[in-house]
């Protein structure tokens, strides 16, 4: 990618990563007993670290961190080193409410956002492309997980009320949000689907990732 584009799509979009200050016992739980809960809290640092540096090295545009807890961590210091912009603490009730907030505020000062967890290694360079693609003729592009929640949410328009109405954390958050798009008449676009690394046996494709790299 030239550097002229490099300086367009900064100026056009903006990457939001989610993810929360690591406490054992707080990450990762469904990890537990399968791993200790400081090795639970071990692996949210290292698939923290590993999104941050698929968003930098996409080049598509600025990157902030949203935090749920303390924004003043060891982590997410390493991550502004690495080149996140800004760390910011996440706003709202539930997961819904906070995901809406982070992308209003950045739409008011970009075309696009693309939100995504710290969940998914798979997330990569070539996946946020597609994102950012599909937002030119798309309202609203999400990318399903395989457990039946989504990795990925862009827009560039948002409204409160896809959010609601979603049971977080189960395995209709796709379906029920796609029918709240429909309902809303926004024009929505879908990305393959991608696995999240929650439960023990999703640490096989964590380690074939990693030892990929």
């Amino acid at each position: 990618m030239g550097a002229e584009r490099r300086r367009t799509l900064r100026g056009e979009v903006l990457l939001i990563q989610f993810s929360r200050t690591p406490r054992p016992g707080q990450v990762k739980t469904r990890m537990l007993p399968h791993l200790t809960a400081a090795q639970a809290c071990e692996l949210h640092c290292d698939l923290t670290r590993w999104t941050c540096r698929q968003l930098l090295a996409s080049e598509l545009g600025a990157v902030e961190l949203s935090v749920a807890g303390v924004r003043q961590h060891p982590l997410f210091t390493e991550c502004q080193s690495m080149g996140v912009d800004r760390v910011l603490r996440q706003r709202g009730a539930d997961l819904g409410q906070r995901m809406y907030n982070a992308i209003r505020c950045g739409l008011a000062r970009y075309r696009a956002v693309i939100l995504v967890g710290s969940d998914c290694p798979e997330i990569d360079a070539g996946y946020l492309s597609r994102a950012v693609a599909a937002l030119r003729t798309a309202t609203v592009v999400l990318g399903p997980a395989a457990d039946g929640g989504y990795v990925l949410i862009g827009a560039t328009a948002i409204r409160p009320d896809i959010f609601e109405g979603v049971t977080w954390g189960s395995g209709e958050v796709y379906r029920q949000t796609t029918a709240a798009l429909s309902r809303a008449g926004m024009r929505w676009a879908a990305l393959p689907v991608l696995r999240d690394i929650d439960r023990p046996e999703d640490l096989p494709v964590w380690e074939a990732i990693r030892s990929g790299a």
